[in-house]
């Protein structure tokens, strides 16, 4: 499995697009469900150990932000356009796909220290799903 690329994803409904989408030729492609679990942590803990390059996505919010950084930090995991540039793309290209970002504390992400105070001037999160093209681009095998 070395050096093999394992996208990871926080939401099931990405997970259910891609499927849709691309059937089998979805490259490898693990969902978090939001904080992972035990079972999730086992298997991404599995997949590191074997040398798989993890990727990871999730919502552009608060609570993205604090998953990402554990999925970041746990499993060296690198971000999968979940920079800055991202956030802004997808802030200009789909404003009917936003939500206001939630008043809770500001999460600074690990990976981007431009990233958190471009969604507080934007004040808004977008969801995963929201920006799903792009995603299935990496994914299309």
């Amino acid at each position: 499995m070395a050096t093999r690329e394992v996208f990871v994803c926080e939401n099931p409904n990405l997970v259910a697009i891609a499927a849709e989408r691309l059937g089998a030729h979805c490259a490898p492609l693990v969902c978090t469900d939001g904080m992972p679990a035990a079972a999730q942590r086992t298997l991404l803990a599995q997949l590191a150990g074997a040398g798989a390059d993890l990727r990871y996505h999730g919502d552009f919010d608060w609570a993205g932000l604090r998953i990402a950084n554990q999925v970041i930090r746990s499993f060296a995991a690198r971000p999968w356009r979940m920079r800055s540039g991202d956030y802004e793309a997808a802030a200009k290209d789909a404003p009917q796909l936003h939500r206001d970002l939630d008043d809770g504390p500001a999460v600074a992400a690990i990976w981007d220290e431009t990233l958190a105070p471009a969604m507080a001037r934007h004040g808004v999160s977008i969801a995963e799903e929201a920006v799903a093209a792009s995603l299935l681009d990496d994914l299309c095998r």
